[in-house]
């Protein structure tokens, strides 16, 4: 493991992402990012942007090594990890938890503008003079928020709301979303398989920054238990327990029929965000082997589990009953009711009675067929005995989803 004070040159990827850099400039015709003039104009913004957000966070990282070296003995007492393939209701569970106050998750805004102890305290000097003047700093923030983020479509987006907190990885170039910013994935790691293909030494080191991050924000907030959910934890449930031995583990499944149309959709939607590739679906078989094993490789490891840190949840049981899955995480896990979770399971049971989402996914245009996922996902089916005749036709399908 990494120990004593951060080093940017052992920490960042720089390897990686000049490999990026120059990979998005040269010989970009006929792949999934070419270099046209949206393209061009994409990366003409990312650089400076990214690089000043990059430049402030490390600049407050270390800052942190002088003025708040305590971070490094906060504790990180049972933080509750909500894994899943994508698009199985983890968003629902995740900011249904936020809510309450004995829980505390990065927000966008906290991520990507004050990833470090040293921001938040300017960024909280900040806010207290913009409050003597009105809020017009806020009012301004909002208005840019409401105009930019809360347009995707990936799932609620917001520098105020509870978000991934994989994003904090941006910090040292080593995830998988950097595979949508820059769609090149023969130049990326395989971190669709974190566990069982990235070296051991290179796990620890992403893992040994994730959790100082981790330190930090609570250690800033003074909160007691951290909540996390990231679809990619998939990949990284072991080394999660292994980072995190006192961890809690909620593990949400959904019947591939309606998962893996909609987790093809999704990737599709965000590489189109930032390029555009030559066809409409691309890497559909790729993204069926990472899903297949973002499903297996969790409940391989769950199985081998036997101290009762992980719970399995079924996303029908979610559509059905939150209040009551809910309810379970609270009692075997051990976390305190606080004043606020009676009001948290009758919201969540509302939310899931009242909210309709309608996507419609063509099975044929993905180059995919029920009879395909059913046969690669069968010891999916046959363990939680899912309907392998969900789809009554490829050609139109519409689902009702709680949550991305």
């Amino acid at each position: 493991m990494i120990t004593g004070r951060p080093r940017l040159a052992m920490i960042f990827n720089f390897r990686l992402f000049w490999r990026l850099t120059f990979r998005a400039f040269h010989r970009t015709a006929g792949t999934n990012g070419p270099l046209d003039r949206n393209r061009l104009t994409f990366l003409l913004c990312f650089y400076p942007i990214w690089g000043a957000l990059a430049l402030s966070a490390w600049a407050g990282f270390l800052l942190d090594e002088i003025f708040f070296p305590g971070y490094r003995r906060q504790p990180v007492e049972k933080p509750l990890f909500i894994v899943s393939p994508f698009r199985s209701g983890s968003t629902f569970i995740h900011r249904a938890l936020a809510s309450d106050p004995s829980f505390t998750t990065m927000k966008m805004g906290q991520i990507y503008l004050m990833p470090s102890i040293t921001q938040r305290r300017v960024f909280g000097v900040l806010a207290w003079l913009d409050g003597l003047f009105g809020g017009p700093g806020e009012r301004l923030l909002r208005s840019l928020d409401e105009r930019t983020l809360r347009k995707l479509k990936l799932h609620p987006f917001s520098l105020f709301d509870p978000e991934e907190d994989e994003h904090v990885l941006f910090y040292a170039w080593s995830t998988l979303l950097a595979g949508f910013v820059f769609p090149y994935l023969d130049e990326l790691p395989q971190y669709q398989y974190f566990d069982t293909a990235i070296p051991r030494a290179e796990r620890q080191r992403i893992m040994a920054f994730y959790k100082a991050c981790i330190q930090r924000h609570l250690y800033a907030t003074g909160a007691r238990f951290y909540l996390a959910k990231n679809p990619l934890f998939s990949a990284k449930i072991e080394s999660l327990l292994e980072t995190f031995p006192d961890a809690r583990i909620v593990y949400l499944v959904r019947n591939p029929l309606e998962a893996v149309p909609s987790t093809v959709s999704l990737f599709h939607y965000a590489w189109r965000l930032f390029s555009q590739p030559p066809v409409r679906y691309p890497h559909c078989g790729r993204i069926l082997d990472w899903t297949k094993y973002w499903y297996e490789h969790p409940l391989e490891v769950i199985d081998r589990d036997r101290s009762r840190r992980c719970m399995i949840v079924l996303y029908e049981d979610l559509v059905q009953s939150p209040d009551r899955v809910l309810g379970r995480i609270y009692s075997e896990f051990g976390y305190p009711e606080s004043d606020a979770v009676e009001s948290i399971l009758r919201d969540a049971a509302h939310a899931a009675r009242t909210h309709t989402s309608n996507h419609v996914y063509n099975l044929e245009a993905m180059g995919l067929t029920r009879e395909q996922i059913v046969r690669e996902f069968s010891r999916i089916f046959d363990r939680f005995d899912f309907d392998g005749q969900r789809l009554e036709t490829e050609e139109s399908r519409v689902e009702i989803e709680i949550a991305s």
